[in-house]
């Protein structure tokens, strides 16, 4: 996966508005587009898009503790948002954009560093104005899960 190593790396926002979300997703994932340099500093990136599903995979390091020790709260709100978000751009239209009005987390287990998780994305709801969808960090090893989330997108029509 090619990550964005500055701002002119990254696809204009002109250009983005001329494909689905779903198609920018996909062309990130077949290596069309570069990924967000968030997945490379995070140690994450896009795994399979599917309408209304998404999925990330990645692992936390060291860099990613907090002072006790133990991964920092902010690595799962960032994979959750980045999936969960992602879940609801794949069912925005051509012509049309996203961010995050809010989201949520739960944290159920503290993920051992180094451990690979997936996190999986999926949509409840999208229309005109607003996309919902929920996520889940689970371990590949054995699908425990350790973190759940939910978040409101605003879909933004220009």
């Amino acid at each position: 996966m090619l990550y964005a190593q500055g701002p002119d790396d990254l696809l204009s926002v002109a250009d983005a508005l001329k494909l689905s979300g779903r198609d920018y997703m996909q062309g990130i994932l077949d290596g069309d587009y570069p990924a967000p340099p968030m997945g490379k500093t995070l140690n994450y990136k896009l795994q399979d898009v599917g309408d209304g599903h998404i999925i990330f995979r990645g692992s936390p390091l060291f860099d990613h503790c907090n002072p006790m020790g133990t991964v920092h709260g902010g690595w799962y709100g960032t994979l959750l948002d980045s999936a969960m978000a992602c879940a609801v751009m794949t069912k925005v239209p051509r012509g049309s954009g996203y961010t995050t009005l809010e989201y949520k987390v739960n944290i159920l287990r503290s993920i051992p560093l180094g451990m690979e998780v997936d996190c999986i994305g999926t949509i409840d709801h999208a229309g005109r104005s607003t996309g919902i969808s929920h996520g889940e960090i689970r371990s590949v090893a054995d699908g425990k899960l350790y973190a759940t989330g939910s978040t409101t997108c605003i879909i933004l029509t220009p």
